[in-house]
């Protein structure tokens, strides 16, 4: 064997070189509750651990970080960003963890806990805030348009961040009133042939509004904002042939609107009005063969000034977990089979 082949051997036989580590202490102010950082039970501690290839230990309020510089990096961002959030009174959840981590993955501008300290409404010492990036942008595109339109799968908050930016408006005394409204589709809009009263006929379809109302109104000033006629609820075709001056317009459940229809509650706009729109195209219930105004509106209004078209996505759920793990699965099906999952007019397509 040649010199040559004996260092070829050699080096064969040496341990691969391994990646560079760093370690680097993190020093909590004392000011922070260490069990608001760490959670109850180091829950969060725990999550932590699992989302960075490195080792992690708390002495006091001292985290010792040994891994890779990038993951060092990347887990001391995310302390600071813990750390700024509770500084704001909030309280930090396991959820918050993961979004917090997911937003600083996602390499985005914005600051996590910019994202997540922005009180849009406080009502009964509860707050609503978005709680992703899609979101907050969402909500800062209300703000900046008179039109928006909000478009993801259901528990991404499309409809209740509207309703919270309608009450916040009202309260500034940006619009005199709220106009709440949606097609009531599996009725084909002939409410004359369901029993009951027109508020019996119509409850049904517009019971998610009310519910909303109730989390950010006290219930009891609700009916006299009725009454009164500064908050209106009723179905898309109470809105055939008004101008809607000075008001904030929500239309949910928008795909189930036809072209005819979005177009005739587009042209309601009045003067001093601002309009959000919501809906899934997933989930459409119009009958067979009829094409949705949601689905095709994007091509007809793209770079209208003063509109803009805001999406969510699966990752944007803010309803159990796991809802966001069925919507994922949802879309990838979809995805393979052509829509097959959510056709119009499928049973279990809602």
């Amino acid at each position: 064997m040649t010199d040559s082949d004996q260092q070829r051997d050699r080096a064969d036989q040496a341990p691969a070189t391994q990646a560079p580590t760093t370690k680097h202490t993190v020093v909590v102010p004392n000011s922070i509750n260490m069990v608001s950082l760490l959670g109850p039970g180091d829950e969060h501690l725990a999550l932590i651990e699992q989302a960075f290839d490195a080792d992690v230990h708390v002495r006091g309020n001292r985290i010792t970080l040994h891994g890779q510089p990038s993951e060092i990096a990347l887990a001391e961002r995310l302390l600071e960003e813990l750390v700024t959030i509770i500084r704001t009174g909030q309280g930090v959840t396991g959820e918050t963890v993961e979004r917090v981590l997911a937003m600083l993955r996602a390499e985005t501008t914005e600051r996590p806990a910019d994202v997540l300290s922005l009180n849009i409404l406080s009502n009964r010492g509860r707050s609503i805030r978005p709680k992703t990036l899609n979101q907050k942008r969402y909500v800062d595109s209300i703000d900046k348009h008179t039109i928006t339109f909000g478009i993801g799968p259901a528990g991404t908050g499309k409809t209740y961040l509207a309703m919270a930016k309608a009450v916040q408006a009202l309260q500034a005394k940006q619009v005199n009133r709220i106009i709440l409204t949606r097609p009531a589709v599996e009725a084909g809009e002939r409410l004359g042939f369901l029993p009951g009263t027109l508020s019996e006929k119509i409850d049904p379809y517009l019971r998610p509004l009310y519910d909303a109302l109730h989390d950010m109104i006290d219930p009891e000033s609700i009916p006299k904002l009725l009454a009164a006629g500064t908050i209106e609820v009723a179905p898309l075709a109470y809105m055939r042939g008004r101008s809607l001056n000075d008001s904030f317009i929500i239309l949910d459940e928008a795909q189930n609107t036809s072209p005819e229809q979005m177009k005739m509650f587009l042209t309601r706009l009045g003067f001093g009005s601002k309009i959000v729109v919501t809906g899934d195209v997933t989930q459409v219930d119009l009958p067979s063969g009829t094409q949705s105004g949601l689905r095709i509106i994007e091509g007809i209004l793209d770079g209208v000034e003063d509109i803009s078209f805001q999406r969510l996505t699966s990752h944007d759920v803010v309803r159990h977990r796991l809802v966001g793990r069925i919507v994922a699965a949802y879309d990838e099906f979809d995805a393979r089979s052509g829509g097959a999952a959510t056709r119009p007019g499928q049973p279990g397509a809602r």
